[in-house]
């Protein structure tokens, strides 16, 4: 139950909001409604403008408030990244879920999730105004402590992104998933979704060519319900490739 409801004009208001107790950012909302608490005060992020997409250089600023759809349909998103979005959530849930609340809540089986990790993806965090990578964050977030606000997320325009993913149905979240990014100097990144409490992520540096057993050794003990481990390890190391051959085309 909401027992106070909160709407900061500014973020330093906001984060004092937040210091207290059982107390909770509100985007979308589409988080608030899994809580378990019997009684929360929610603080209102509408009014701190942070909804805009804006291109930067090579990258484009996606603020806290920005929704799945409202991405999905930006110029600025690869094609790729919107075939991950468009497992993510239908689209009611992508009308009204954040980007924010997509990565404080998206667990291992996240498409969203995943491609952002491979893409190398920046949060900006407050009060500091401190950028963080997103490896650093999922990490930090798996231990139970998140920053207090996450204030943007930057994410590279200059790199190529591929996603292959494996379901139950065309439209489930993947029981596996690869996501590839690949820069102009040559790097690449891949994530691994699928599995687990967070993406993984399989490899991240300068030569493709040991990307088939990266993909197999990051999923050596992906066992759940879904799946045993010997399948996932042959899929991941399948898409992988199959990500790899797309970027390669393109």
């Amino acid at each position: 139950m909401i027992t106070a409801y909160h709407r900061p004009k500014t973020i330093p208001e906001a984060l004092d909001l937040l210091k207290q107790n059982d107390t909770f950012p509100l985007g979308g909302g589409t988080l608030l409604s899994q809580l378990k608490s019997d009684s929360i005060e929610v603080v209102d992020l509408q009014s701190l403008n942070l909804d805009t997409l804006k291109k930067k250089g090579n990258y484009v600023v996606v603020g806290a408030t920005v929704t799945l759809q409202q991405i999905l349909k930006s110029s600025h998103t690869p094609e790729d990244l919107k075939s991950a979005l468009q497992l993510e959530a239908p689209l009611n849930i992508r009308n009204a879920a954040t980007i924010a609340g997509a990565l404080v809540a998206g667990d291992g089986r996240s498409p969203f999730v995943t491609a952002l990790l491979a893409l190398d993806a920046k949060l900006t965090t407050q009060p500091d105004d401190e950028q963080i990578e997103i490896g650093n964050f999922l990490a930090t977030r798996d231990k139970g402590s998140i920053p207090n606000l996450i204030s943007a997320i930057t994410l590279p325009t200059h790199a190529v992104l591929a996603f292959e993913h494996v379901g139950r149905t065309p439209k489930d979240k993947p029981i596996v998933c690869a996501a590839l990014a690949s820069w102009p100097s040559g790097r690449s990144r891949l994530a691994l979704g699928g599995y687990g409490v967070v993406p993984l992520l399989a490899m991240d540096g300068t030569e493709p060519e040991g990307l088939e057993s990266a993909a197999r050794n990051a999923f050596k003990e992906a066992k759940d319900d879904w799946a045993s481990a010997d399948y996932r390890m042959d899929v991941a190391a399948t898409l992988a490739m199959r990500c790899l051959e797309k970027i390669q085309r393109d």
